[in-house]
């Protein structure tokens, strides 16, 4: 019998650049994982703490530096962390680590994120020159630090949701009459 033969029903011969819905890089990167709430909190919180650090970059010049500093590192982190994670979600790398672990990062590096990003928004607002790029980067500042403490909650709200969807019925205890052993 010829290879050809053998092999010719099972295989394609050029299957194509295309072959479903989605190819490319498209067929790397899905969004279904994350509910449209979360979603949106994720890409704002990517896209206000970029806003807040672009704005912190344009200052110039500062008198109390300690605050600008601060606001720049903490602004950059977030940034990073918030990409991080969304990539992580979006990716199939999520599909590679354990999805429990993740969502348990993603609840304390939201957290973190969100009261240290609003102590950097305070203490930049305190120690500004009042110049419109360090206003803005503040008004930015303050925003991103609400989508991850409002993110934080939304977390909080579908753990107990689903705290409650476990949780068993009350169930009347019986007592036994006799023993189990006799």
């Amino acid at each position: 019998m010829e290879n050809g033969a053998v092999y010719g029903p099972t295989t394609e011969e050029n299957p194509g650049p295309a072959r479903g819905a989605r190819s490319g890089l498209a067929a790397y990167f899905s969004l279904g994982r994350l509910r449209l709430h979360r979603r949106l909190f994720k890409v704002l919180q990517l896209l206000l703490s970029l806003l807040a650090f672009v704005c912190e970059e344009v200052v110039s010049q500062c008198t109390l530096c300690g605050g600008l500093y601060f606001f720049e590192f903490v602004s950059c982190s977030a940034f990073l962390l918030s990409l991080l994670i969304l990539i992580v979600y979006c990716t199939p790398v999520y599909d590679r680590v354990d999805a429990v672990k993740v969502k348990s990062s993603d609840f304390y590096i939201t957290l973190g994120t969100g009261c240290v990003f609003l102590l950097a928004s305070i203490i930049f607002v305190s120690t500004h020159d009042r110049t419109p790029a360090e206003t803005a980067a503040t008004v930015f500042g303050f925003l991103a630090s609400f989508m991850f403490l409002f993110d934080f909650a939304s977390m909080v709200w579908e753990k107990q949701q689903e705290s409650q969807m476990r949780k068993p019925e009350a169930t009347r205890r019986t007592e036994a009459t006799e023993p189990l052993n006799a």
